[in-house]
């Protein structure tokens, strides 16, 4: 006891600034109740204390035990898969090992995975009215778009972390022995970002480079001779000059539609500077006016007077709206077969006959070992256009033609010139896009470089950050996926025997290409590629002539070589966020670049992968049985291989797509979709986003059921929606979405969410959607 007086005594003598006021110190000075007692007493008092405290302590172990119990929890933690493998356990069996007791997986994956989730949801939302505002209403609601940026979307913001990447790679000071291909990105990296060089240069090298191509009639003035002028020796001393040679008629080298193991020339209508929907409409519409007030601007910025420019330059681009006119809309450009016109060169002269057609073909050629000969074929896309263009070309002056091409040849040059010039590009592509600002010269750069020399940056790309393990399980997916397609071609009940027959031959030919090709990283096959590709200056503008030039000279190689369609060099561009359907290799192809962020990771539950990357793997394997794609065969030619009765049921289903998406609406921009434009795309959205769910629950049946996500209290297959829709939350500037709806392929973000889903049965089951809701409709359309 005496100790315990000693401390009495230290305590009372605290001041009260120490102690407080607390009447605990006061009672030690007067005996307790406790000194009172006898020794007996305190032994048996010590005594009922200690068994109440171990009573009340198995009293509360035991409720513990039976709560878990009765939710089906478990505290065993080691199970033989963890005994037998000592790699991290799957995310599918972090239901028994990562939190065991609950049936929610905590994973750092998983975590991060419900928090973008929750980040992007709105629960406020009914998913049966909206579920596209249940998944994604606050990604819109809190999402601001960049000023540098015309949208931020899913894909966006994947793109952007793979800039940084390559960027990260591209800026490292160039090593002693580093490969060529690897020297090459960084010296264009370099010269893109050498501003003061190009500003030094200003106009003088472009404007000598356009002398050069035969002047611009609008700077030249009264200097110009329209005799020295003749449209086909301008298309030939652009295609030296590494400029395009398709401002009339476009020109490539193409692998035969019918006939897919060799290569043809394909003739089409020429490329436009702007849209053909909007020039079609003349110098009415908005953006039309807005490209002229461009050319006019650009001109007076290169030296020409304000009054020569105005007025040439609109006999200018009331050519091109010529030109536009004339074009095919795209709405009649999906029939393939309407494209393919074969034509020997001495058909082609007959029928065309204004044109030196054997002399134009060799020029644009321009390959010393190719010799085009009167016998070979030549693809006609649109035989009506050439007629027409013939008689434009007759028609037209040649200082009028003279001043088109080669605002095209200064047009396409803006971007690699001085700061004044691109600024007056941005206040027209504002008009365009709705962006204010340009996005900061090193993603610019980043994206030239990358852009220009694709193989190169991608073999960097997967040697630095690609995880290997993501390829093998996304070559699972694409088995799985494939199968359950393959399972819906067996039962389709509008598809005769035949038909169903070639279908099923097809889908199980179709080739994948995941990730990247081995050869990427081999420094010899590198070499090899880029073995005829140098720069000769450090000039900008020259550099990228030069890029221009060898990509040109490499396509137009290929003609009399060997189609191989598994050829690495064609799915040798892995650092891109997309995903691709070859009709003539009847390939799909997904590079590293999307197999990564919100549409992969291995470190979460597999109900958010096939909902994600699934989606997109349904989606391009659908695209061999679209409305285009069908038209292809099994080995990639354009055949028809479909029954009477059959293709004219496939066209019935289309239709009803066409017009469920035809009918959708934005009220902030006064437009409807395009149907009929967007009908190969969501046909696939539909057909994708079905086989992705299939699989899935044939995943899991295999597999067991998977845990849920923290703060997310839906099943497998509710998250697997939630995922699909998420990989779609878009924000788009009202001008990138006029754009876009007027001009794309795509529907936007929103209605690739609210179509697909709303016509799948299982959406509405899993959700419990009362038939005639939104996300329910009475009537649905389904392809497959």
């Amino acid at each position: 006891m005496l100790r315990l007086m000693d401390d009495e005594i230290e305590y009372s003598n605290l001041s009260e600034s120490q102690t407080g006021t607390n009447s605990f110190w006061l009672n030690l000075r007067n005996p307790s109740w406790w000194k009172r007692r006898t020794s007996m007493e305190r032994c048996l008092t010590l005594l009922s204390t200690v068994v109440l405290l171990i009573t009340t302590a198995l009293v509360v172990a035991l409720v513990i035990v039976l709560y878990n119990k009765a939710n089906g929890k478990s505290n065993d933690v080691i199970h033989t898969e963890a005994l037998q493998d000592d790699r991290r356990p799957s995310v599918g069996n972090s239901i028994k090992n990562d939190n065991a007791n609950k049936n929610i997986c905590l994973t750092p994956g998983c975590v991060h995975t419900a928090s973008h989730v929750l980040k992007n949801m709105d629960s406020t939302v009914d998913p049966c009215d909206d579920f596209y505002q249940f998944a994604c209403g606050n990604f819109i609601k809190n999402t601001n778009i960049p000023d540098d940026k015309s949208a931020v979307t899913s894909f966006s913001v994947i793109s952007d972390l793979l800039q940084e990447q390559l960027r990260s790679m591209i800026e490292e000071p160039i090593k002693p022995n580093e490969p060529k291909s690897f020297v090459l990105l960084k010296k264009i990296y370099k010269s893109c970002m050498n501003k003061t060089a190009i500003e030094q240069d200003g106009l003088t090298t472009i404007k000598s480079i356009l002398k050069k191509l035969g002047g611009w009639p609008v700077l030249e003035g009264s200097h110009w001779n329209d005799g020295n002028f003749d449209w086909r020796q301008s298309v030939y001393k652009f295609r030296k000059a590494g400029y395009s040679v398709d401002y009339f008629m476009d020109f490539s080298v193409g692998i035969d539609l019918k006939n897919s193991s060799q290569r043809v020339i394909d003739l089409d209508q020429g490329a436009l500077g702007l849209r053909r929907e909007f020039l079609a409409k003349g110098l009415e519409d908005k953006l039309v006016k807005a490209y002229y007030d461009y050319m006019v601007d650009i001109a007076v910025l290169f030296g020409a007077e304000k009054t020569a420019a105005l007025k040439e330059l609109k006999e200018s681009l009331e050519f091109e709206i010529k030109l536009a006119n004339i074009s095919l809309p795209n709405e009649k450009r999906r029939n393939a077969t309407l494209l393919y016109n074969p034509m020997s060169v001495e058909d082609l002269q007959r029928k065309f006959q204004s044109i030196p057609w054997l002399e134009y073909l060799n020029n644009v050629m321009d390959i010393p070992e190719i010799k085009i000969k009167n016998s070979d074929i030549i693809i006609i896309a649109v035989p009506s256009y050439i007629l027409e263009l013939e008689k434009l070309l007759s028609q037209t002056p040649k200082r009028v033609l003279a001043n088109y091409i080669l605002w095209r040849a200064a047009a396409s040059s803006v971007s690699y010139l001085t700061e004044e010039l691109r600024n007056r590009q941005l206040q027209y592509s504002t008009i365009l896009s709705g962006k204010t600002e340009r996005e900061a010269r090193w993603k610019e750069c980043v994206d030239i470089a990358a852009g220009s020399m694709s193989i190169a940056a991608g073999a960097l790309y997967v040697r630095k950050y690609f995880h290997e393990d993501a390829k093998q399980n996304a070559v699972e997916m694409v088995n799985d996926i494939r199968s359950e397609f393959i399972e819906i071609l067996k039962h389709v009940e509008w598809m005769d025997e035949a038909t169903r027959k070639n279908a099923l031959l097809k889908a199980a030919a179709m080739t994948s290409h995941i990730a990247y090709p081995d050869e990427l990283l081999s420094n010899q096959k590198l070499e090899e590629f880029y073995a005829k590709l140098d720069f000769t200056s450090s000039h900008y503008l020259r550099t990228i002539l030069n890029l221009t030039l060898f990509g040109t000279e490499f396509s137009f190689r290929r003609l009399t070589q060997p189609v191989n369609k598994t050829d690495w060099i064609s799915h040798g561009r892995p650092s891109v966020v997309n995903a691709f359907y070859s009709s003539i290799e009847n390939s799909i192809q997904f590079p590293a670049g999307i197999l990564q962020g919100i549409f992969f990771s291995n470190d979460r539950p597999r109900y958010m992968n096939y909902g994600a990357i699934g989606f997109v793997i349904g989606h391009e394997i659908t695209h061999g049985f679209d409305d285009q794609g069908r038209q292809f065969d099994k080995d990639g030619n354009l055949v028809d291989w479909w029954a009477p009765s059959t293709k004219e049921a496939f066209i019935k289903k289309a239709e009803c797509i066409i017009n469920q998406y035809g009918n959708y609406s934005i009220p902030e921009i006064g437009l409807n979709l395009n149907g009929i434009n967007t009908q190969g795309e969501n046909i696939a959205d539909n057909g994708g986003i079905k086989e992705s769910y299939l699989a899935y629950n044939s995943w899991e049946k295999r597999n067991g059921p998977e845990p849920k996500l923290p703060g997310l209290n839906y099943t497998p297959q509710q998250m697997f929606w939630i995922s699909a829709a998420n990989t779609w939350c878009s924000v788009y500037r009202p001008e990138t979405l006029k754009l876009r709806v007027l001009t794309g392929y795509h529907s936007p973000g929103n209605f690739r969410v609210l179509g697909p889903l709303s016509n799948q049965d299982q959406f509405a089951q899993d959700f419990n959607c009362p038939l005639g809701s939104t996300m329910n409709p009475r009537h649905k359309c389904r392809v497959w």
